[in-house]
């Protein structure tokens, strides 16, 4: 059963995010609904943005007030890997930004179906590899995403990990969508409760990133990968969404090969609620708390 607020957000997702219906599954006119969206939603105060051109991808630097120079915050944003840039995640990047005191980079990554995996890996890796070559330590680099943008981020550490490089301090991942095969439980337990997606949209939408026979792939669903060797995590989660199980099982994988994970699993929240900061007092307290995590590792 879905709550009066969460029933708001499907009435908000009904009319701009419909992918799936033969009239709407004009993937371009769901671009320009969302970016239209993303303009009603401020820039975090004391947060200074630049646009800038980062091998060869459009790319935002979010500038909290006094933020140190040679720390970086290297967000992914999500969308389904078909939509999202720096419009639609300024708002979101820079509130995490300023409670990390941190600065922040936004990559364009190239989307499906234009660009279809592996495309957006390839984008990923090549920023990290350009931040580095620009001086900055990997030790100085957390890397973060939200939903598909979580999923890329950990396509991102474990290409970085098989190439053998050096590997960012750490990752955060809102609501990642890591399983595009949808194996998980809540994708069935979670079905009514979540406003954001439907269990049967999800194969749909995946078809726009990769063919059929690649969803299983741990660089597509890396809740089906070797995940040890990686930085430590720190998974922001909704108790509500049928997504959930994509987090919990990732941090099973990550304790039982040894590695760090914390997860926070907040009741009654949806996919990616961070978003309404501003408006929600748990959207807040999120961005406060994948704040200080992130203070912690880089300070």
């Amino acid at each position: 059963m879905m709550s009066k607020r969460a029933r708001m957000v499907r009435c908000v997702t009904s009319a701009f995010f419909s992918l799936t219906d033969a009239k709407a599954a004009d993937v371009y006119l769901t671009r320009r609904r969302w970016h239209k969206l993303a303009n009603l939603l401020p820039t975090a105060f004391g947060v200074q943005v630049r646009s800038d051109h980062i091998n060869g991808l459009d790319a935002e630097w979010l500038t909290p007030t006094y933020a140190p120079q040679d720390k970086l915050l290297l967000y992914l944003h999500g969308g389904a890997y078909i939509m999202g840039g720096c419009p639609t995640h300024r708002q979101l990047v820079s509130h995490i930004a300023r409670a990390a005191g941190i600065r922040a980079l936004i990559p364009e990554y190239r989307l499906a179906p234009e660009h279809p995996y592996p495309a957006a890996i390839d984008d990923a890796v090549a920023v990290y590899h350009s931040l580095l070559a620009s001086g900055l330590m990997p030790a100085d680099i957390v890397l973060a995403g939200d939903s598909a943008g979580g999923g890329l981020t950990m396509a991102t550490l474990l290409s970085l990990r098989d190439a053998g490089d050096p590997m960012p301090a750490a990752a955060c991942l809102l609501s990642p969508w890591l399983d595009l095969a949808s194996t998980g439980e809540s994708i069935t337990t979670n079905a009514d409760s979540d406003p954001w997606f439907r269990p049967e949209d999800l194969p749909l939408i995946a078809r726009y990133y990769c063919a059929e026979d690649e969803v299983r792939q741990p660089l597509v669903s890396p809740v089906f990968a070797d995940v040890s060797g990686l930085p430590p995590l720190y998974i922001q989660v909704g108790q509500d969404e049928i997504l959930l199980s994509d987090s919990t099982r990732l941090a099973d994988n990550v304790r039982a090969c040894g590695g760090v994970v914390n997860i926070e699993i907040w009741p009654d929240m949806w996919h990616v609620f961070q978003v309404f900061v501003g408006k929600m007092p748990e959207s807040r307290r999120a961005i406060a708390r994948m704040g200080a995590y992130i203070q912690g590792i880089t300070m």
